[in-house]
């Protein structure tokens, strides 16, 4: 694999989701934790798993869904503000809320 900083950085900050890894999609990176698909790494950006109770938030922070491209939306993750991907408990309390939207 590559090297991409920011998946690197997102790695450290998030090293206490046990099971964490990496997959290759959509030309970026899927993340995965216990087997459970959450985030994806995106042409430098990070997108969450969102649901009924979390996408307001990103909604109202005038964070955009993923676009893999033109004529694609996924409305279920959600960009990740560059402030919480810089604070790990943030970015921590993101990424366990994007789990808990996974649906089982």
């Amino acid at each position: 694999m590559k090297k991409d900083s920011l998946r690197d950085f997102v790695f450290d900050q998030l090293r206490e989701l046990r099971g964490l890894e990496c997959r290759a999609m959509f030309g970026g990176f899927g993340l995965y934790a216990g087997g459970k698909f959450f985030a994806i790494r995106f042409q430098g950006r990070l997108y969450f798993r969102t649901d009924a109770t979390t996408r307001p938030s990103y909604v109202e922070r005038r964070m955009k869904p993923f676009r893999p491209n033109a004529r694609q939306q996924l409305t279920s993750y959600y960009e990740v503000p560059a402030a919480v991907i810089e604070a790990a408990d943030e970015l921590g309390a993101g990424a366990r809320a994007a789990l808990n939207a996974v649906k089982k």
